[in-house]
């Protein structure tokens, strides 16, 4: 049994529960699930997280079922929201990622599932996580564009899941990329490619998260810098917080998922998840 709170998002076949949810004028989440469906199946809950409220939906839900008797009781939640808040940089902040883990590991789920998310501090806070990897997903996108490309690693922090795309599509070449963040404004400079000359090599750009687009922008500049090809870039969770203006002609084409919204640009290319 299925429970789509976002009813835009099906990423999983089988039966859906019925349900009508709704906000009270205060603000706060509400929901009624209908009482037609055999409570001792287990039910997996989907979510897709854009915001404190969304997680207080699911929040009720799952205090809903659990009233109405099922025992068993997944969630996927394809975007981990705040995974990218995962250390403290300067005094005074939060470790986000953990609020939010502490407040799913109190609904006491019995599998929770995540794609892509951004560090493995997220799956080790999480009671019962199981990752599941863009390899797939990755996959699709190369096939998609049609033709040989190297890896593009944009940072340091993606370099490792990079290299494990890479041996699972057969040992795709990886270029290895940098750039420097003042953690105080965490604006973005020295970009850096690790390779002397592309000779006109396309390459796709991995990374789990776009929010503005600065990574990405800062680093096709420096890709074409060092005679690079067509460039591609490839996202997990799509939140392009600054529209797609930004990028310009940078990317011959840009991919993405359905994990954080649903997208219609003539210059992106979405791929619904499916598990």
């Amino acid at each position: 049994m299925i429970l789509n709170l976002d009813n835009t998002f099906s990423p999983l076949a089988g039966k859906e529960i019925s349900f009508k949810a709704f906000t009270f004028y205060g603000g706060e989440p509400h929901i009624k699930i209908e009482p037609d469906f055999d409570v001792n199946e287990t039910v997996t809950i989907t979510q897709r997280i854009k915001s404190f409220n969304d997680l207080g939906l699911l929040a009720v839900a799952t205090d809903a079922l659990q009233r109405m008797g099922v025992s068993r009781l997944n969630l996927f939640i394809p975007y981990f929201p705040a995974a990218r808040q995962d250390r403290l940089m300067v005094a005074g902040e939060p470790l986000t990622v953990k609020v939010y883990a502490d407040i799913i590991n109190n609904m006491h789920f019995d599998k929770v599932m995540v794609f892509d998310p951004h560090s493995d501090v997220t799956p080790a806070l999480l009671n019962n996580c199981e990752v599941i990897s863009n390899h797939a997903y990755i996959k699709e996108v190369i096939n998609r564009i049609g033709n040989d490309v190297k890896l593009i690693s944009p940072d340091g922090g993606a370099l490792k899941k990079v290299y494990k795309l890479s041996e699972y599509l057969g040992g795709v070449e990886v270029v290895e990329c940098s750039k420097s963040r003042d953690v105080k404004t965490g604006k973005l400079s020295g970009f850096k490619v690790y390779h002397d000359d592309l000779t006109g090599a396309d390459c796709l750009i991995v990374d789990d998260i776009c929010d503005g687009g600065g990574t990405f922008t800062g680093l096709a500049q420096a890709l074409k810098d060092k005679n690079a090809g067509r460039l591609y870039l490839a996202v997990s969770h799509g939140i392009f917080s600054k529209g797609f203006e930004v990028f310009g002609d940078a990317f011959t084409k840009i991919f993405t998922t359905d994990s954080f919204t649903d997208i219609d640009n003539p210059n992106v290319e979405q791929i619904k998840l499916a598990l």
